[in-house]
């Protein structure tokens, strides 16, 4: 208990939901030692959790075969034993914020099991008095601490919605959750700050935003959050999820009215919405755009990657260097390895990606095998990772398939093809293993760029990645950079040609650490000025903003 009279006041629960108010917190942590997988409602929402050596055990309860998990620390004694963070780590995680930081890991059994295939892992520390009075009755120095919800779902907030996910014991407490908040995920890039997931700890916030009136960006379609310009500020609606259920679209609209109401911000003035037909966030832009009696503005997707990125660093025009998964360029192409010309209202496409088919569409970006095979069928085959049926049908669709010009899509090739990760089982993940080889490369020369006019040939490119000899980490390091280098050259061009002195990058590719460095180092080295992220996130949680501000400038205010 907090307060002997206003409480808050735990107790614990059964499987049944008994309740138990008798030392719930102490009776929760040996429950926990003794391995059970317990559910602890916090002050946003409610976290599943156990002790490191029942992982296994919870990965197949959970049905979550390799997607990491965060673990929740003692304290930065306890860390040293699952991870190696910097000074600006250590920062982040003793700050007041108090998010989930993504440190190197320290490589033992343990760590792979939380964070398979991966060189970092997810470290926080204890943010409330449960928390710490919880280590206090532990024996154990770390726990698994994941969000409470049905996959796919926002976070569970009542208890009924909690004893249905079938743990076996809960930690409750009698005060209603009214805003639900999942946990910050951050990680550092030298002295700038990352965010994943810009969450409990940095909501409510606000930014400087360069525009007179009023406007909101539901951004895309995943990794969601809503965004509201007001009095010249803006403000970012907390993580909202992947909008493929109706229970993210209503947390969307109810974050997004929460911030209406907190400004009083009772006009719109105009209202951003991604460009992709299919996308189900236009629907609340729609709605809300015919309530307030305007026209929903659409949003090239890229575009509003390089408006965040402009607005967060304050500046008028920049060439972005925008690289993710996908977003619908305005040809009907899944866009994702672009260079863009860009100010606030309006950008030009400067450069990209080869267009790559992806075999099957939707089913490419789960089976990657796909990705490599279409690389490698460009430049005259090889792959046999199907039958021969199987490759006969996939060459027939290489010419009607959708077509993508996507950065993560080709990591994800490279991935499959050196047998790192060829299914995808959650989302970037064989990105995500790429990156501990990427780190690892210390021959980055065995690929060339081979680049056409404005347009980087990847598939030219993957064919001597394929054919030349190295180590894994060479060949994959040297394919990435080349990339890389490949869409710096072009941005720094078209820079110069303008007179532009900042060359940026966003979209959830540059997340990857290695990327970030070899785009920095390799702008710096024209003589021009690095620009990435550090308020706003650098995958889709930043659309939204970006929406803001392209929809503001295009209606005049």
């Amino acid at each position: 208990m907090t307060c002997p009279v206003c409480g808050p006041r735990y107790y614990l629960l059964d499987g049944h939901g008994a309740h138990d108010y008798r030392d719930p917190i102490a009776k929760f942590a040996s429950n926990l030692h003794e391995g059970r997988i317990g559910v602890a409602k916090s002050w946003g929402g409610m976290h599943l959790c156990c002790t490191l050596d029942q992982l296994a055990h919870m990965r197949e309860w959970y049905r979550r075969k390799e997607k990491p998990f965060a673990i929740m620390v003692r304290d930065l004694k306890a860390l040293e034993r699952y991870g190696r963070p910097s000074a600006h780590d250590v920062e982040l995680l003793t700050s007041s914020h108090r998010p989930i930081v993504l440190v190197p890991k320290v490589d033992s059994e343990i760590t792979e099991l939380v964070a398979p295939g991966l060189d970092t892992v997810g470290v926080f520390l204890p943010y409330t008095s449960m928390q710490h009075l919880l280590f206090h009755h532990l024996k154990e120095d770390a726990l698994v601490m994941t969000s409470a919800n049905v996959p796919g779902e926002p976070m569970v907030l009542r208890e009924s919605d909690a004893l249905a996910l079938g743990a076996d014991m809960y930690l409750m407490h009698d005060r209603e959750i009214v805003n639900r908040c999942d946990d910050s995920v951050v990680r550092s890039f030298q002295d700038k700050t990352y965010y994943i997931r810009k969450s409990r700890g940095h909501i409510p916030s606000h930014i400087d935003f360069p525009l007179e009136g009023v406007a909101v960006g539901v951004g895309a379609q995943e990794g969601l959050a809503g965004a509201l310009s007001f009095e010249k500020r803006l403000y970012a609606t907390q993580y909202i999820g992947d909008a493929t259920s109706p229970g993210v679209l209503e947390f969307l609209e109810e974050s997004l009215m929460y911030l209406r109401r907190l400004l009083g911000a009772d006009r719109l003035d105009a209202i951003g919405m991604d460009l992709h037909p299919g996308h189900s966030t236009r629907r609340l832009a729609k709605r809300w755009a015919e309530e307030s009696g305007i026209e929903p503005v659409e949003v090239q997707h890229h575009h509003a990657h390089a408006a965040a990125l402009l607005v967060e660093s304050k500046l008028e025009e920049m060439v972005a260097i925008t690289v993710d998964g996908t977003g619908y360029g305005d040809d009907g192409v899944a866009w994702g390895g672009e260079v863009l010309l860009s100010n606030l209202k309006e950008y030009r496409r400067v450069g990209h990606l080869k267009e790559v088919p992806l075999l099957g569409g939707e089913k490419a970006v789960y089976d990657v095998r796909r990705i490599a095979f279409a690389l490698a069928e460009m430049t005259g085959g090889g792959l046999d990772y199907f039958s021969e049926n199987e490759r006969e049908l996939f060459r027939k669709m290489m010419t009607r398939s959708g077509m993508s010009t996507s950065f993560g899509r080709v990591l994800d090739g490279i991935s499959c093809y050196l047998d790192i990760c060829q299914y995808r089982s959650y989302d970037g993940e064989p990105a995500m293993k790429l990156e501990k080889w990427l780190n690892q490369a210390r021959d980055l020369d065995l690929v060339p760029t081979v680049r056409h006019g404005d347009v980087i040939d990847t598939p030219a490119m993957f064919r001597h990645m394929m054919d030349v000899r190295g180590s894994r980490a060479d060949r994959a390091g040297s394919m990435t950079y080349a990339m890389v280098r490949g869409l710096v050259d072009i941005a720094s061009e078209k820079a110069e040609d303008e007179g532009i002195e900042h060359v940026g990058l966003s979209g959830g590719v540059s997340y990857n650490r290695a990327i970030s460095t070899w785009a920095k180092e390799l702008v710096e080295a024209r003589g021009l000025k690095f620009v990435c992220h550090d308020l706003t996130p650098n995958g889709d949680g930043c659309i939204s903003t970006g929406q803001c501000a392209v929809a503001l400038s295009r209606t005049g205010r």
